[in-house]
């Protein structure tokens, strides 16, 4: 998809952009508004959160966030679901990637709090590096540093639990870490939180790369994170399409942690496999596993464009599972979901899976499935149209002028019920995206999440959007502004 005429207004072409902006204005919206709702969409800067346990990173992560979403409690190592956040600092947004602490495991705590600090570094375009000015400066920080350094990403120093000025002194010693100037911070009353975020927008680019576009010739192979909570069959899933020929194309340095792209002959075409396989393999991790997984997901889907979901049909569906899907949706991508060991299953069985999927996967209703053996090898051909089903509809856009005819029939057909005396009406709308589909609809009053959510089934139905994610974003008209 060519990007010459988009730099500046999302995905639509200079004709398009000119006819739409008069559209806006004839309805009395403001054409910055209008301009900023259209661009700003693409991926977004990450910055990782990277602090050995228990110096406050959870709560520092919900100070930024605005919102109490990361799990806090008052002893290391609590595991989280979610491991990223999106948050907004003076008009800028950005994703706050929480590499949480955890409990001490077999390998002791450095060797813990660096592979999480690793990968969490690897993900980040910046790195805010959490330090507790009342305990100072550990060996574990300064192994930190080195890690932080090694890396080559830009850093900033926060030093917490600074509650009062008596606590300043303690963290103008945090200096000796040669990182810079250490912001004093009260994660838990926000003291301070203020001029971190400043320094921190300071050294976050605008926007980042978008990894899976990465030199990547039109025509050249499709990323596919392969995903799915440990033991589900991932490892048995890859030899399988990979066959004998499994080839190691770049194993990334120094660690077997690290996801491994492989390119992948299927289906008559190349394909590029970034394998989550064996999360836990090289280390027994007790209560940090499922939020290692999760990291480890999180840095998979980042790669890829689009995500198979591989889920044990031999099992009843458990909210990890769940987790794992709303996790690729969340971050924009693709979604096939694979039942692995379908041919184990009995007519019983088969009988709770399809009730099991329609009560806990009615989010994901829109991704193909496909029933598949990774050990046998059975029904492994159905993977790539599944593949490309859902890739072309991650890819597809509707043109302004048809969005419009059926929105106008829509709401024709079905407006929006009376809320206190008014009636809200979607005014027009555009696909301002791809990758995945994002549409912005301009309206009269403020859309509820149901009617949302019917217009949403009623755009998949009109034209497909099989195996994406859409996402769509109501720009309200203000008071002010009066209709010509």
């Amino acid at each position: 998809m060519s990007n010459d005429t988009t730099a500046h207004h999302g995905e639509l072409g200079d004709a398009e952009y000119a006819e739409f902006m008069a559209l806006a204005a004839e309805e009395g919206f403001d054409s910055d508004e209008v301009d900023a709702d259209l661009d700003g969409h693409g991926p977004l800067p990450v910055l990782a959160i990277v602090g050995r346990p228990n110096v406050g990173k959870s709560t520092l992560v919900n100070r930024i966030i605005g919102r109490r979403e990361a799990v806090v409690e008052d002893r290391p190592g609590v595991t989280r679901d979610r491991v990223s956040y999106e948050a907004m600092w003076a008009g800028r947004r950005f994703k706050v990637l929480d590499t949480g602490g955890w409990e001490i495991d077999v390998l002791g705590l450095d060797a813990m709090v660096a592979a999480q600090a690793e990968l969490g570094i690897e993900q980040a375009d910046a790195v805010l590096f959490v330090v507790d000015a009342t305990v100072g400066a550990t060996d574990t920080e300064d192994a930190l540093v080195r890690l932080i350094r090694r890396s080559g990403k830009p850093v900033v120093l926060c030093a917490n639990k600074v509650d009062g000025p008596s606590a300043e002194a303690e963290a103008a010693y945090l200096w000796s870490l040669g990182l810079g100037e250490p912001y004093p911070v009260s994660a838990l009353h926000g003291r301070g939180s203020g001029d971190l975020l400043d320094a921190v927008l300071k050294v976050l680019p605008e926007a980042p790369p978008q990894l899976f576009g990465d030199g990547l010739a039109p025509g050249g192979p499709r990323r596919v994170a392969l995903i799915g909570r440990p033991n589900v069959g991932k490892s048995s899933l890859l030899n399988k399409v990979a066959g004998e020929d499994r080839v190691v194309v770049n194993e990334l340095a120094g660690t077997t942690r690290d996801p491994v792209d492989e390119l992948i002959e299927l289906g008559g075409k190349t394909w590029k496999f970034i394998d989550t396989a064996g999360i836990r393999r090289r280390v027994h991790l007790t209560s940090g596993a499922d939020f290692y997984a999760s990291l480890r997901t999180s840095a998979a889907l980042d790669k890829a464009e689009v995500a198979v979901v591989l889920v044990d049909a031999s099992e009843t569906l458990a909210e990890q599972d769940t987790r794992i899907i709303s996790m690729a949706v969340e971050a924009g991508r693709a979604v096939v979901i694979a039942y692995n060991k379908w041919d184990q299953l009995d007519e019983e069985r088969r009988f709770y899976l399809e009730r099991e999927i329609e009560r806990d996967l009615v989010q994901v209703q829109w991704a193909p499935r496909v029933n598949v053996s990774a050990k046998t090898g059975r029904h492994m051909e159905k993977l790539v149209p599944a593949i490309e089903t859902a890739l072309a509809g991650w890819e597809t856009r509707i043109p302004t002028a048809r969005l419009n005819a059926f929105l106008g029939e829509l709401v024709a057909a079905h407006p929006h019920p009376i809320r206190g005396g008014k009636q809200p009406r979607i005014l027009f709308g555009t696909q301002a995206g791809t990758r995945p589909p994002r549409f912005v609809l301009f309206a009269s009053g403020f859309l509820e999440a149901g009617y949302r959510r019917f217009v949403e089934r009623r755009l998949r139905e009109e034209f497909g959007f099989e195996g994406t994610p859409i996402s769509i974003s109501v720009r309200v008209r203000e008071k002010r502004n009066r209709k010509k």
